[in-house]
Parts: C-alpha cells; structure tokens; sequence
C-alpha cells in the first residue's frame, strides 16, 4: 500500500513524455511535491491519499510554461493601445514606469500571479523591476517563477552597472527562494538599451553565478536597423562577437533574424520566447518558428506583458502560436497541435532550464499539474484532446491547479489568494498611478 496526498482519478492525461500517450481512465498520485505515479489506473497499485479529486470529464497537463513576460505591467492593461513599439515604449510605458513605487510592482504582481493559476500558467519568466517585490508575490501565491530584474543602461553607464550590481544581489539572495519555487536570472533588456560593454559582463557574471539571462532580441525592424546602424552588425552577430550568446540564453521575440543569425543561435543553444499576441498587437511580425525548429532550438511560448496582449491567457498564445505559423509558411501542416502543447510545457521548461523538474507528467517531477474540464459545449465532442485544447479550450476551462504538490485552485475557486482583494487592490494602485 502506497501513500499519498492527492489522488486524481478516472482523468484523461497527456504526459507530456516524448511518447505521444494519451492515457484514458487515468490515475495521478502525489506525495509532497512530486509525482508518484501518472498513468492507466487499472494498472496502479494500491495507493490511498488524504485528497480524492474525481477527474471524469477532466483533462490532466503539465502546468503551463509562460517563457516570458513582465508580470506587474497587469497594471497598464488597456492604457497602451494602437502605438508603435517606439512610441509604446518611449511616450507610454517608460513614464509610467518611472512613477512605479515597489508597492505598486507587488500589487500588479499579485494580479498577475491570480491571472496566471486561473488560466492554468503554473511557472513563469519575468523581466522587471523590484522583482523581490514579484519574488514576495509568487511566494503568496504559491506558483513557480523564473525572475530576471531588468537591466537598463540607455546612454548612463553609472546606472547601467548600478543595475547589474542590483540584479546580481538580487540572485544571490533569492535564487531557490519560495522552497525552490524561484530561480534568478539576470535580465538585460535589449541591445539597444544596453552598452556591448553593459551586455558582456552582465553575461559573465551570469556565469559565474550558474544562472541564465533573459533579453529582449530583434523584436522590430526599426530596433533592428538602429542597432546595425550603430554597431555593423545584426543582434545576434552582435551578442555572438562580446560572448553573451549561451545555452543559458533566453531570446524573447526574435522576429527579425537572418539566416546567418538563425544559424548562429543554433550553434549556442541560445532558446527563444515565441509571443504570438503581443507581436500582432504592436505590428512587430512573425518569426519563421519552423525554421528555427528546423535548426533544432527549444522554442517555448510568452504572453509577454499584459500591457502589449492584454491577458496572460496561454491558452489563447498556443492556438496564435499555431495559426500564425500556418499563414506565414502558406502551410497548413506547421506546427501540430502536440508539438504547440509541447512549446507551452516541456519545451518551455527546456528554454528555462527547468526541463528535470516541471513540464510533463512523469514519476520524480514536481507535481505542477493542471484538470481542464471538458464538459463545455465548446469542447464538446471530444475526438483529439490536443485539438481540443490547442484550438477550442481557453483559461477558464481549467478547473484546478496544482503546484509543488499543493493545490492552488479547485473548482474554479483560488485557494492561496484572496480573488477579490486582489483585484480591488491592482484596481486602486492603477488608478493612483494615472493621477500621479
């Protein structure tokens, strides 16, 4: 007889496993936080638990992988609309940014850790600022996140490495923080905002702390030919030249790259942030997602910030993540259904480097699991799961969420945060903002 906390049963599972199962009438077990047994029920053991979940109609995923976004930015949704990037960025988000206070970054961050579990995110990139404030927040909320402060240095090299100094402080005494729920990176924001200088020895000191770094990579065409202009080179041949592409390298965006610079992530391992939405939203393009495939780099997929999607909802990334692709390359057969599944999981957690604890259901991992259920006329008949989730699911047919082993929502109902508090409280810190 075996033990167990949580036992989900008579659940349809996809693992996620590289075996393309999908398990009908299937049992999951934990114990703590990780899996003890995923698979057909009637081939288990005998296990008993404290928690029986009914998982009929249910259907049992890895947590959801959201490879990049700035989670506080939950506070400008719906003020930066119909802008360039250019104009976004330097008439919009920038001045707002400068009047954040650290409470107001807990805030938004609390908002965005809600909006994430109820649409089945259960692990998550950031790029921001106070990120010990999103550190706070995660903690609270009881999901998995990995934290990069964002590092600015735009023509001031003082404040540049007075960043680099506060990123590197805030790794070393976060990292593994939250019960290992939060690993640190360091977070340069683009080659345009920061010095080659700037970029290398943020790099370097990535290194020596064994973390990743998170950067914003040829994202528009004017940032593109901006940085040839002032450099001679492409991004990527840039970042390849000082040292900073690594396998510890997560690309965001990666719209514009040539041939030449696919090639080159290749050789690095560099892994990349797919975000569908926001790229539609600020006009930036498609990238060739095949083709970066074809090379053979770990793609996952980002919302990006709420204030250039506007909803974290990965759900509705996954099925623009497909269609895009589809138009792009004139090609209906890009990107299956099982393969945008495995970007939003185990491909996510490759590009976070978290590939040995999250992203699939298997017997040793973390038990970050989310039940979507299927009893909605909009995913009803069920003949392929994957189309089902990938082209017809949204956020709000997930049901429960579970993360180190602990459940975090059940039924729809938010069991570590105060849904209503939470909202009320972002609705007021926004609106203090704008009237400063």
């Amino acid at each position: 007889m075996q033990e167990a906390d949580i036992l989900i049963r008579n659940c349809i599972i996809l693992p996620i496993n590289g075996k393309d199962a999908i398990i009908n009438a299937g049992l999951i077990a934990t114990r703590n936080d990780k899996i003890i047994y995923a698979g057909r029920e009637a081939k288990a053991p005998k296990i008993e638990a404290e928690l029986v979940i009914d998982g009929r109609s249910k259907l049992a995923t890895p947590g959801l992988v959201n490879c990049h976004t700035h989670l506080p930015m939950t506070l400008f949704r719906g003020i930066a609309e119909d802008q360039p990037l250019a104009t976004w960025l330097t008439q919009t988000v920038w001045p707002l940014e400068a009047k954040l206070t650290p409470d107001d970054i807990y805030s938004g961050a609390l908002l965005g850790c809600l909006e994430s579990i109820k649409n089945g995110t259960t692990t998550f990139a950031d790029m921001y600022f106070h990120e010990e404030r999103i550190a706070e927040a995660v903690k609270k909320a009881g999901v998995r996140a990995v934290l990069a402060p964002g590092i600015i240095e735009a023509d001031d090299r003082e404040k540049g490495e007075r960043m680099l100094r506060e990123g590197v402080e805030f790794a070393e005494k976060h990292n593994g923080c939250a019960d290992g729920r939060v690993t640190a990176q360091l977070a340069p924001h683009a080659t345009y905002t920061c010095s080659p200088h700037l970029l290398s020895q943020t790099q370097k000191e990535a290194l020596k702390l064994g973390i990743g770094t998170h950067i914003h990579v040829a994202e528009s065409k004017q940032m593109m030919k901006l940085v040839k202009k002032r450099y001679g080179f492409t991004e990527i041949e840039l970042l390849e030249n000082i040292g900073f592409l690594q396998s510890n390298t997560l690309a965001a965006h990666c719209v514009h790259l040539t041939e030449k610079d696919m090639r080159i992530m290749a050789r690095h391992n560099v892994k990349i942030s797919y975000n569908p939405t926001a790229n539609m939203k600020i006009a930036s393009g498609i990238p060739s997602i095949k083709s970066l495939l074809g090379l053979g780099l770990t793609v996952g997929i980002g919302t990006d910030g709420p204030a250039s999607n506007n909803n974290l909802d990965m759900f509705e990334e996954m099925r623009f993540a497909a269609l895009l692709q589809k138009i792009k390359h004139l090609d209906p057969t890009v990107l299956s259904t099982q393969k945008v599944l495995e970007m939003a999981t185990i491909e996510g957690a490759k590009a976070l480097g978290l590939e040995e604890t999250v992203g699939s259901l298997e017997v040793g991992k973390k038990a970050d699991i989310i039940l979507i259920d299927f009893r909605k006329p909009h995913l009803t008949p069920l003949h392929d799961p994957y189309a089902n989730i990938v082209y017809s699911a949204n956020g709000s047919d997930v049901d429960t969420v579970i993360v180190d082993g602990k459940i975090l929502m059940q039924g729809r109902n938010m069991e570590t945060l105060d849904e209503e508090e939470v909202m009320q409280k972002a609705q007021r810190t926004a609106l203090d903002l704008l009237a400063r």
